[in-house]
């Protein structure tokens, strides 16, 4: 994401290989889902989507971008 650390938006960028059902959610520190920003089908090619963070605390989440057998979880830093 760009930039991190972020206030209050943030660009998440990725790419997917082939079409697939993507989920991208958002996590605070505990663990707890904030936000679901995609939960969908997509064809493969390169997108990005902006996160508000205006009704969260300052503090560290991560975003988690799941698609077929891929996973991955990414810090950002939300500063007020």
């Amino acid at each position: 994401n760009y930039p991190n650390p972020f206030n209050p938006s943030t660009k998440i960028e990725y790419a997917i290989p082939k079409n697939s059902y993507v989920t991208l959610k958002i996590y605070d520190n505990l663990g707890r889902e904030v936000s679901t920003l995609i939960n969908e089908f997509k064809s493969a090619g390169k997108y990005s989507i902006d996160f508000n963070g205006n009704n969260l605390a300052s503090g560290v989440y991560y975003y988690k971008l799941t698609s077929d057998n891929f996973s991955d979880i990414k810090k950002m830093i939300l500063v007020k």
